[in-house]
């Protein structure tokens, strides 16, 4: 099970970027996001009419405290300052994946049990949970039958089933 922490969403800077990252964490085959700083419903109907629409098992909740979720699961920090993720070996169960928003305090770092960057440069958080967990899932993602809206591959346009 994979599960992804947004620490630290602040409704007025980071709507859209943390919608994103709980995109990226559903698609990939996350099964929750947890996220930090302010509660914001809208946040949560937005994620919540997605995996209605599109399907899934995914859900969201805020969390006002984040250490009650590093007891029982394998957590990895994705942060620039990481080891090369790639030459880490994670477990690939019970997996906390956790994304920071604001400036992410040093407790986080050593309560992590990995702190792995997919480079050393700056980058968006967005982007390093999708190459994260394109390589955790090793590309394989789940179908999401149970969706309304069926997405038809195709090479040109838009086509639903």
């Amino acid at each position: 099970m994979i599960e992804v922490l947004r620490l630290g969403h602040r409704i007025s800077r980071d709507k859209r970027i943390s919608t994103h990252v709980a995109l990226v964490a559903r698609s990939f085959g996350a099964s929750k996001i947890y996220y930090t700083g302010q509660k914001d419903k809208s946040y949560e109907e937005s994620v919540s009419k997605i995996v209605k629409e599109f399907g899934g098992d995914f859900s969201i909740e805020y969390v006002s405290s984040y250490k009650k979720l590093f007891s029982d699961k394998t957590v990895v920090h994705l942060t620039m300052y990481g080891e090369d993720f790639r030459k880490v070996k994670i477990p690939k169960n019970d997996l906390l994946i956790v994304v920071g928003g604001e400036k992410v305090s040093g407790e986080v770092y050593e309560m992590s049990d990995f702190n792995v960057g997919v480079t050393n440069q700056p980058h968006s958080e967005v982007a390093a949970l999708g190459v994260f967990m394109d390589h955790i899932v090793k590309s394989k993602y789940p179908s999401f039958d149970d969706g309304k809206v069926r997405v038809k591959p195709s090479s040109k346009g838009k086509e639903f089933y």
